[in-house]
């Protein structure tokens, strides 16, 4: 089994930055791919970047590309998500999944655990 745990989250202002951390534990070897998604009230779980297993290669919804940046320590087994610039349209409980298997997704159905979610409140 894979555990993740999120954190970092919390209110802040607009234009402001934020990172997010996810701690994988567990049966992590076979993981390899880590994805971060975010749900807003009332809409669909939505993707926001993904990495591989060696943090070479990485991609990012549209929606956040340039500002969001998705980055990963496996010593510490833990993948982050520096968000810079953030928008109320990034109020949002964002969620760490972890996937098997070494191509990149952005599907949500295809990741194999995830985590209980951090709320970020973007507001002034």
């Amino acid at each position: 089994q894979v555990q993740l745990v999120e954190s970092g989250g919390g209110l802040v202002q607009p234009g402001r930055s934020l990172t997010l951390s996810c701690a994988a534990s567990g049966s992590i070897r076979s993981i390899l791919t880590m994805g971060w998604f975010r749900q807003a009230p009332g809409k669909e779980r939505e993707f926001m970047a993904t990495i591989n297993w060696s943090g070479g290669v990485t991609a990012y919804a549209d929606s956040v590309k340039g500002r969001f940046t998705i980055s990963r320590d496996n010593v510490k087994n833990t993948v982050y998500l520096q968000m810079n610039g953030l928008k109320p349209e990034d109020t949002a409980v964002y969620y760490c999944a972890a996937k098997f298997g070494g191509r990149l997704s952005f599907m949500s159905g295809e990741y194999d655990h995830w985590g209980q979610g951090t709320q970020v409140t973007v507001s002034s």
